[in-house]
């Protein structure tokens, strides 16, 4: 059975800093793109950040670039989101995602697995 699951989520003043955490178990993701997306209360799901295996094919959404860097340690099976420069606006569930395929997507759609999400709260 795969899961997804993401640690790391909590509450932290405008400008500060988190680091969020998603390990894989159950099968070799590897080979695998990773993401992440959020969810606002009220609001639809939406992409945060996606990297190809190798990390030659990295893609963000215009909102957090220069903010947010996803990477990956495929050894451990893990994926994270260094977020900094954190803003109100960036309060969501935030969902790591992965898929079977060989290129990152910014549609949640195309992820075949997902995380059960992580309370990200910045207060200004």
């Amino acid at each position: 059975q795969v899961e997804l699951i993401e640690s790391g989520g909590g509450l932290v003043q405008a400008g500060g800093s988190l680091r969020l955490s998603c390990q894989a178990s159950g099968r070799a993701f590897s080979g695998y793109p990773m993401a992440w997306f959020r969810q606002a209360p009220g609001k639809e799901r939406e992409f945060v950040a996606a990297r190809s295996w190798n990390g030659f094919n990295t893609r963000y959404a215009d909102s957090v670039k220069g903010r947010f860097t996803i990477s990956r340690d495929s050894a451990k099976n893990t994926a994270f989101l260094q977020m900094n420069s954190l803003e109100p606006e960036d309060t969501a569930v935030y969902y790591c995602a992965a898929r079977g395929a060989s290129l990152p997507s910014i549609r949640p759609g195309d992820y075949d697995y997902w995380g059960q999400g992580t309370q990200v709260t910045v207060s200004s």
